[in-house]
């Protein structure tokens, strides 16, 4: 099964080895069918500290490294 992958704009990179993604998603209401946007953050893993905040990059699906973290970020965009 491949891994899931995500694209989003890194809004923290305060902590070690760790940045905070923010992923949007454009959804649609069901029954209205007004469209609009989501966002979810994400705490990725990062082993030398070469992103910064404001980067647009990839996090990818990993097996959890910590209680929150579940994600590494593979590339900028």
């Amino acid at each position: 099964m491949p891994k899931k992958k995500l694209t989003g704009t890194i809004v923290s990179d305060k902590m070690a080895k760790t940045v905070v993604v923010e992923v949007r998603t454009l959804k649609e209401h069901p029954k209205y069918k007004r469209r609009f946007w989501t966002s979810k953050r994400y705490k990725a893993h990062q082993e030398t500290p070469e992103f910064k905040v404001g980067d647009t990059v990839i996090i990818e699906e990993t097996r959890p490294m910590s209680r929150d973290k579940r994600w590494r970020v593979i590339s900028k965009i």
